[in-house]
């Protein structure tokens, strides 16, 4: 059970070392107790441009490597990730709250993209074109762009990291990663094991630091980042971008969400209810794609509400190391206050809550069902991530589509129907770059994953995931 100390780290990983600049240190907490982990070394703008400034030592070596040689290491680190899988959904767990079920689901998760990335880092093909006169001979290659600024938030302390350094360096690109101060422990113990499976001094570069604006800020002025690859909130994601402008660095923004769960007259209701479960509770709802609004047609809202609050009550919260536990505590107070602030909104505005509502100390809030919804209450238009399910009543396919779409944000979407017809002419109006119907889980490393709107720009996974971490180069070969 105490082999997970074996791979807890205090320090920043820089180029193949375990390294520290000051001597201040920020306590990590597990937020079922609040009780120290352990407290690891509070790095800054010093420690990250030692991190940049390795990353761009050790490209131009990692880039000549061939894709079957970086194919090599890559598959020797996913396997050793397997190899401590409990391990690392135990240190998981104890800093996210998490429960241990979700935990392991991620360490699977995050390391499928390693392995997904690793194969298609082979197949990373250029184009030949037929040329534009007889003695013309004419080819693309695909070329990796160089450093990568990787910054992950909290909420997927293993699979965020993975989504976007596997694809970087698969393609022969370094990094340097910035996880969020919340969770630190999964991104260190991951870094120690691709330092083990052999990836080369300075590839990659993990900085732990509680400034996260003075950190953020360094990597997208430097002019030897390439390219910034960030999950967050959309207001961080904007400035982000506006750091990013002077030096024209390429971006990937996965940001904030908004999503609509649809459930039509025709649904199979215990199918939605299970979808709801899965989409809204995984992680006390503190996901991106995470069901934010659920919107019910009148026809069938009495018998989906009944179900969906028999199924809700059933949750069992508390600490996830306990493996009959669904819903741990939230990351922090502040994610509690703000679920305070919407349960007292929306019932101002009219709302009923028909089971939950109440946090629980240190840190939980009880999964809520909010009946009475309108779209004058804040969760309406803003990101809830938490444990909060308002239901909504509709009576038209036009009136959903409407509703759906009401927002700014256009990252993840569900509906439930079996009419096939309904099918296609809802996926087509929804405006999200994710669609699930009859379905509540949709993330895999073999599905582009991103959103459109507010919700950012470019895909991660997939074929289509390599794109942002390579540059076309066109060569024309004349007088042939």
């Amino acid at each position: 059970m105490d082999n997970y100390k074996d791979l807890i780290f205090d320090k920043s990983f820089v180029n193949g070392k375990w390294q520290h600049v000051g001597d201040s240190k920020i306590e990590i907490k597990n937020p079922v107790d609040l009780s120290v982990i352990v407290s690891v070394y509070d790095e800054g703008r010093d420690l990250i441009n030692q991190a940049i400034d390795a990353a761009y030592t050790a490209f131009p070596l990692w880039k000549k490597k061939s894709a079957k040689e970086r194919s090599v290491v890559l598959k020797r680190w996913f396997q050793l990730i397997h190899e401590y899988k409990e391990e690392i959904a135990i240190i998981m767990t104890l800093e996210s709250g998490k429960p241990i079920s979700e935990s392991r689901g991620e360490v699977d998760y995050g390391a499928a993209y390693i392995e997904w990335f690793a194969e298609e880092a082979k197949r990373n093909y250029g184009d030949s074109i037929p040329g534009f006169t007889a003695d013309k001979r004419i080819i693309t290659i695909k070329e990796p762009i160089g450093v990568v600024g990787a910054i992950t938030p909290w909420n997927f302390p293993l699979a965020m990291i993975t989504r976007k350094i596997a694809p970087a360096l698969a393609v022969g690109c370094t990094v340097v990663v910035r996880p969020s101060e919340e969770t630190p422990l999964t991104a260190l113990a991951i870094s120690h094991l691709a330092n083990m499976a052999g990836v080369p001094p300075g590839v990659i570069n993990t900085v732990v630091g509680s400034n996260a604006s003075e950190m953020g800020k360094e990597l997208c002025e430097s002019r030897k980042v390439s390219k910034i690859s960030f999950t967050g909130s959309t207001r961080v994601g904007q400035i982000l971008m506006e750091q990013c402008a002077p030096t024209l660095k390429k971006m990937s923004l996965e940001l904030g969400g908004n999503a609509p769960f649809i459930v039509f007259d025709d649904a199979d209701v215990m199918l939605a209810v299970k979808g709801v479960i899965a989409g809204k509770f995984r992680f006390g709802g503190q996901t991106c794609v995470c069901v934010n609004r659920i919107l019910v047609q009148e026809g069938i809202y009495d018998v989906f509400v009944r179900e969906l609050l028999e199924a809700v009550q059933k949750l069992q919260l508390g600490n996830g190391m306990d493996e009959s536990v669904s819903v741990g505590p939230l990351i922090n107070r502040k994610a509690i206050e703000r679920m305070k602030n919407l349960l007292i909104d929306a019932e101002r505005k009219g709302a009923y809550i028909a089971t939950g509502g109440k946090a629980v100390e240190p840190q939980f809030f009880q999964p809520t069902v909010i009946l009475n919804a309108t779209p004058d209450m804040i969760f309406a238009k803003d990101e809830i991530f938490g444990p909060l399910a308002p239901v909504f009543k509709f009576k038209t396919e036009e009136e959903a589509i409407v509703m759906a779409n009401d927002t700014i944000y256009g990252l993840a979407s569900y509906f439930y129907t079996n009419d096939l017809n309904r099918s296609w002419r809802v996926r087509d109006q929804l405006e999200y770059g994710i669609v699930g119907i009859n379905e509540g889980l949709i993330s895999s490393e073999v599905v582009p994953f991103g959103g459109v709107k507010y919700s950012g720009q470019g895909r991660e996974g997939s074929k289509y995931g390599l794109d942002s971490y390579v540059d076309i180069k066109y060569v024309c070969i004349g007088n042939v």
